[in-house]
């Protein structure tokens, strides 16, 4: 409320509408970026969390199935004992469901197997 104030008291001859715009256009500039995150839901799920735009979210989720099956073959190759469960959309993005707790090399396999695919904007998928 003490930004709406001042911006009243600097710019006296601007409306309540512009100020609410400019409060808001303010507030967003401070926001940080997101980026993936890792949770726990119990002791045996993990959750990562890959921030993304819904037209991608989309896209990946129409064919999660192979998704799950191809990160699976990606972590064995890489001699790992992590396994991804399953993966589900939600506002932030997509959630990807492992039996282990991650590491960053973890992530980072994650992460570059969802860049690569043709049909997603690598451009709009946040990186940790």
């Amino acid at each position: 409320m003490a930004d709406v104030i001042k911006i009243k008291e600097t710019f006296p001859s601007v409306g309540m509408k512009e100020i609410d715009q400019i409060n808001n256009i303010i507030r967003r500039s401070f926001k940080s970026k997101p980026c993936i995150q890792m949770t726990t839901k119990g002791p045996f799920r993990k959750q990562v969390i890959i921030p993304m735009v819904k037209d991608n979210i989309d896209k990946f989720i129409k064919n999660s199935l192979i998704h799950v099956t191809n990160l699976n073959r990606n972590l064995r190759n890489a001699k790992l004992e992590v396994l991804v469960n399953f993966i589900h959309s939600d506002l932030l993005g997509i959630t990807v469901v492992t039996n282990k707790v991650l590491l960053n090399s973890n992530l980072l396999i994650i992460e570059r197997y969802i860049k690569n695919l043709e049909n997603i904007d690598s451009t709009q998928v946040e990186s940790p």
